[in-house]
């Protein structure tokens, strides 16, 4: 159901990119970039939630270390956009970027420390 509400969004949009083709403007430049991007948005939570959710218990603590590595990366470019030179509208969408990553990768070394430690031995009491 999900894939073929995509296909038909992509092929909404390359249906707009070839009408609107012959005669280009920024406005409908403008909206073929957004209506791909929103459509590789749509693709990628949707393979991402098909990924995830059929993960075994036992990966999810090296999987988890592997997130936390990428949502670093995605916080080290989200302070990059914060900072850059550009309009306030833009900057301010950079600091809620910085937050999100920042929960993002806390949230992701408590639970990965949390699982971890479910597989202490623990002592047996005297």
């Amino acid at each position: 159901m999900v894939t073929t509400l995509l296909t038909i969004v992509g092929a909404a949009a390359a249906l707009t990119a070839v009408a609107t083709s012959g005669t280009p403007t920024d406005s409908s430049t403008l909206i073929d970039a957004q209506i791909v991007e929103i459509y590789v948005f749509l693709l990628a939570a949707f393979t991402g939630f098909q990924i995830i959710t059929k993960v075994p218990p036992l990966l999810h603590t090296p999987l988890m270390a592997a997130t936390n590595a990428i949502s670093a990366i995605s916080l080290v470019a989200s302070i990059v956009l914060a900072g850059a030179e550009r309009p306030l509208f833009i900057n301010i969408m950079g600091m809620v970027a910085v937050a999100a990553a920042t929960i993002n990768v806390v949230g992701g070394f408590v639970i990965t420390d949390r699982m971890l430690k479910m597989f202490k031995k623990t002592e047996a009491p005297k």
